[in-house]
């Protein structure tokens, strides 16, 4: 049995809408794509052929992904979560202890971070080093950069 996997109600619809696109869009313009191609005579030495069957194969990987994921989802509903402690789904404010610039981070699924956007992964190290705090916490971060130090201004629920 494949582990669950956590997502806001907002990276479920979104998955779901790009499954659909890609099956219902997508999907049948590679199939187009290779039956013309197919058209162009030998395949051994059909470049175009070739290059619709590797987009077919990432697609149908791609699809299967989505699909496992939708089937093993945890959808959270951020909103009706409450906490004093950081938990997936919450938004926190961050104090970087070094340089004194907030930062505002939204902890989510996998699929849903967007560092521009200011969602984090789950299973960032930011995020691992976040959950279970409390607000005015110091915490510790490894990062590629090494070592960083956060406070916890405040912990907040969309």
């Amino acid at each position: 049995m494949a582990a669950s996997t956590p997502m806001t109600k907002e990276g479920h619809q979104k998955l779901q809408e790009e499954l659909k696109h890609l099956k219902n869009v997508e999907r049948p313009k590679i199939v187009k794509a290779i039956e013309e191609a197919r058209g162009h005579g030998d395949l051994s030495e059909n470049a175009e052929y070739h290059a619709a069957k590797e987009k077919q194969s990432f697609l149908e990987t791609r699809i299967m992904d989505i699909q496992g994921k939708l089937a093993n989802a945890n959808i959270i509903d951020t909103s009706r979560l409450s906490s004093d402690k950081v938990v997936f789904g919450a938004t926190v404010t961050l104090l970087d202890v070094d340089t004194e610039e907030t930062v505002r981070y939204r902890i989510v699924g996998e699929d849903e971070s967007d560092i521009k956007a200011g969602k984090i992964s789950v299973h960032s190290p930011i995020a691992r080093a976040l959950i279970g705090k409390n607000k005015e916490d110091e915490v510790e971060v490894t990062t590629p950069r090494g070592q960083r130090f956060f406070e916890i201004l405040a912990i907040d629920f969309e």
